[in-house]
């Protein structure tokens, strides 16, 4: 199967470096895991680059800066039951489709679970925007 294109609300298989991982010199995720494409952005001569924040069952320190996914999208996307959050306060850049984009576990060949919901990916497209705005979010390079 060829990659998806990278379009903002695709949720994505990929080797996500947290920022305090990357603070503490590594340079590669230890986990592939879902990850939602905030932002795709055309670049000249470059292709696209683009922002994706990670999804975690571990519940949020500070619940504003994340959003839990219904069971309904997660069952929409083929992802397990347990309770999962999107992190709105960092998020991984890269030019698509960099090295760690990875193929779904037990899913040769195939990169993303689908989309989330529209109305769902403007609620987390805005709270991402403001958390960045105020100056509360973190980025990590991948290139």
């Amino acid at each position: 199967m060829a990659l998806p294109d990278p379009q903002p609300g695709l949720v994505i298989s990929y080797a996500y470096l947290w920022h305090h991982e990357s603070e503490r010199g590594r340079d590669e995720g230890r986990k592939d895991r879902p990850c939602v494409i905030i932002l795709a952005a055309e670049q000249e001569d470059a292709g696209v680059r683009v922002t994706v924040v990670p999804v975690t069952h571990t519940p949020p320190a500070d619940p504003a800066q994340a959003l839990e996914l219904p069971p309904r999208v997660k069952q929409h996307l083929g992802l397990d039951d347990q309770p999962s959050w999107v992190v709105l306060s960092e998020g991984n850049r890269f030019l698509w489709p960099g090295y760690d984009l990875k193929p779904i576990r037990g899913a040769k060949n195939r990169f993303h679970y689908g989309f989330l919901p529209p109305s769902l990916f403007d609620r987390i497209r805005e709270r991402f925007v403001a958390i960045w705005r105020e100056g509360r979010s973190k980025a990590v390079g991948r290139d």
